[in-house]
C-alpha cells in the first residue's frame, strides 16, 4: 500500500519561500512520477509540477512556473518542492500525489494521479 507523507508546510509573507518535501513509502517501482497539487479558497485542486524520477524531466503549471521548483532527493521516491517568491494566492493545501503504476508519457497530465497524500497547508500574508 503507497502512502505518501507530506512535509513543510507553514506560513511565510509575501515575497518568501517555502519548501515542501513527499515521501512515497510502500512505492515498489524504481522511477516515479510524482507531483504537487493545491487547492487554494474557492477552487478545486489542480495540478501545479510533476517530476518524473527516472529521467528528471519536470512540468509546471504556468501559475508557478519560474517560481517554484520541483526536484528529485536523493532518497527514493522523495521529491521536494521550493516555492519561491510566494504571494497571498498560492495559500491553500498542497498535496503530493504519484501516478502508479508510473508511465513518463502521462506524467505531466494532471488528471492522471491516481493517489495523494493527506495535505499540508501554505499561509501566505501581505
Amino acid at each position: 500500500q503507497v502512502e505518501l507523507m507530506e512535509s513543510g508546510g507553514g506560513s511565510v509573507q509575501a515575497g518568501g519561500s517555502l519548501t515542501l518535501s513527499c515521501v512515497a513509502s510502500g512505492y515498489t517501482y524504481s522511477s516515479a512520477c510524482m507531483g504537487w497539487f493545491r487547492q487554494t479558497p474557492g477552487k478545486e485542486r489542480e495540478g501545479i509540477a510533476a517530476i518524473y524520477t527516472g529521467s528528471g524531466t519536470t512540468w509546471y503549471d504556468r501559475s508557478v512556473s519560474g517560481r517554484f521548483t520541483i526536484s528529485r532527493e536523493s532518497a527514493r521516491n522523495t521529491v521536494s518542492l521550493r516555492m519561491d517568491n510566494l504571494n497571498v494566492g498560492d495559500s491553500g493545501t498542497y498535496y503530493c500525489a504519484v501516478l502508479s503504476p508510473p508511465s513518463e508519457s502521462r506524467c505531466g497530465l494532471w488528471s492522471a494521479f491516481t493517489l495523494w497524500g493527506q495535505g499540508t497547508q501554505v499561509t501566505v500574508s501581505s
